[in-house]
């Protein structure tokens, strides 16, 4: 057993941090798959998430306060830019789920490529009917480029 805030060597963990380094994000945990998606917003930031939630899976880390948010649309979701360097960090659900945890990704293009390189892709079809695609064996390494 591993004492409470305790890394557990055991645990894959994976980490990011914007150009500048001013703010940097942990996904602690296997992450089951980076999602693309095609909606007006990710498509133009070309952004890869991993999926959790905030203080659980995913802890981002910003001390000098530099992160920024952009709210579109309905307001359900902020995307969190550095203000230093402009990358995009992560979106974060504006509200909470009825369970009180709250919903954010991180964007994997921040993480070391060989610390992702396998993890599978699973496409959003955000942009007409907001659902999973079929999954067709690609993983990160394969739209690196």
């Amino acid at each position: 057993m591993v004492a409470e805030g305790v890394k557990d060597p055991a645990e894959p963990e994976v980490q990011g941090q914007c150009s500048c380094g001013a703010v940097r994000w942990r996904f602690r945990g296997e992450i089951p798959d980076a999602t693309i998606c095609n909606c007006t917003a990710c498509r133009r930031y070309g952004v890869l998430w991993a999926y959790d939630f905030d203080g659980e899976a995913i802890d981002v880390d910003d001390p000098k306060s530099a992160l920024k948010t952009y709210v579109r649309g309905s307001g359900s979701l902020s995307f969190n830019f550095c203000s230093v360097c402009g990358n995009l960090v992560s979106w974060r659900a504006r509200r909470p789920m009825a369970d009180g945890r709250i919903r954010i990704a991180v964007n994997l293009r921040l993480a070391e490529p060989e610390d992702v390189a396998q993890i599978p892709l699973q496409c959003f079809e955000g942009l007409h009917s907001f659902e999973d695609l079929p999954r067709d064996g690609r993983r990160v390494a394969d739209v690196w480029f």
